[in-house]
């Protein structure tokens, strides 16, 4: 029947269909199931016989139906096996970046512009006088007007070059970013799960980039005995391995992705839980998992130092609390004149956002 359907308005809803309420259940689930669809609606079975998600006519077989006809989910009907659409990666990947902005605290800062006005696409409130050599298109024609008025009355009105206002607009800066993920078994270990609030920063991060600064590069490399890149859609099904952390691997990857990206300003995010611990010389691995072995460390100090010179600042943001890993990661930041965050995993995405975001008010001569 056409026309408006009226129901009992409940606050807890924030108008939300019951499918949307399960949606936002699933997606967080398949974060941490990383992507499996049958073991993340095993878990709303049990979570709705134990929490009764599902009330009414509406039960978890028709919220399975619709996830299918709504394109979240596909099935293929030879082998009966279900996988994500490129709809529910996309999905993922903007519930996380609510997730993590909703968290942070409006400021007036924060936007990709610098402070060196020039040529750009971001109009400056500011006007100036015109002076030669300046293109016609940035010329205010109100103030202009204006002004011609002031000076020369309105009845014979004429416009000389004295009148002419330019409104100038702000350079923004363009970013080449490689964001470091450790996958080590040590991102597991302990009975904490610290991969899933990594991962999430990661999908919130190429989600913010991609929507809003599409003219930046992101690239994610993930590290364990060796690094290798992998693409946005892959983040929903990373996995940690049953890996050492050789953060030498990741960062020569790093170094040579940014090699390769024109953009003058380039910069790592590294987030990891442990010390490096691993090196690789040719087919052979060098492993040392007790304390800081010097041979590992030096080479991530060599490293930094390399960085520095070619004007590639690393940000680490460290999960871990030990004081020796913390001066580890202080003379490494050091060494590349970079920063530091010791974060914890309720804060390590906020940390990363702000500091994103302060740093694209900066510009590299």
């Amino acid at each position: 029947m056409i026309g408006f359907h009226f129901r009992k308005y409940d606050p807890k809803q924030d108008g939300k269909s019951k499918f949307e309420q399960l949606l936002d259940i699933f997606m967080q689930l398949l974060t941490y199931t990383n992507g499996d669809v049958s073991e993340a609606l095993q878990w709303m079975n049990q979570l709705d016989k134990e929490y009764e998600l599902t009330k009414g006519e509406y039960g978890m077989g028709d919220f399975i139906e619709d996830l299918k006809d709504k394109g979240y989910i596909d099935e293929n009907k030879q082998t009966g096996s279900i996988t994500i659409s490129p709809k529910t990666e996309q999905g993922i990947r903007k519930r996380s970046l609510e997730e993590i902005f909703g968290k942070l605290k409006k400021t007036r800062s924060g936007d990709h512009n610098s402070f060196k006005p020039g040529g750009g696409d971001e109009i400056n409130p500011e006007t100036r006088p015109f002076q030669f050599g300046d293109q016609l298109e940035h010329i205010d024609f109100t103030e202009s007007i204006r002004n011609a008025q002031i000076n020369h009355g309105i009845e014979s009105f004429h416009m000389q070059e004295d009148d002419l206002k330019i409104r100038e607009t702000d350079y923004k800066t363009q970013t080449s970013t490689v964001l470091m993920i450790d996958i080590s078994h040590s991102m597991i270990l302990y009975g904490e799960d610290r991969i899933t609030p990594a991962k999430k920063v990661a999908m919130a991060l190429s989600e913010l980039i991609t929507t809003k600064y599409p003219k930046d590069t992101l690239d994610i490399v993930v590290f364990g005995n060796d690094a290798w890149p992998v693409e946005i859609r892959d983040l929903p099904y990373l996995q940690v391995g049953p890996y050492h952390t050789n953060t030498v691997a990741g960062l020569e990857l790093a170094m040579d992705i940014l090699r390769r990206r024109r953009n003058p300003n380039k910069q790592i995010f590294m987030i990891t839980d442990g010390k490096p611990t691993c090196l690789k010389s040719g087919k052979r691995y060098y492993k040392n998992s007790f304390g800081l072995d010097r041979k590992i460390t030096t080479r991530c100090l060599n490293l930094a130092a390399q960085c520095k010179k070619l004007k590639i600042p690393i940000t680490t943001f460290m999960i871990a609390s030990d004081p020796y890993l913390q001066r580890f990661v202080t003379e490494f930041t050091e060494t590349n004149n970079g920063k530091a965050f010791f974060a914890s995993l309720d804060h390590l995405g906020a940390f990363i956002f702000r500091d994103f975001e302060n740093g694209k008010r900066k510009t590299v001569y």
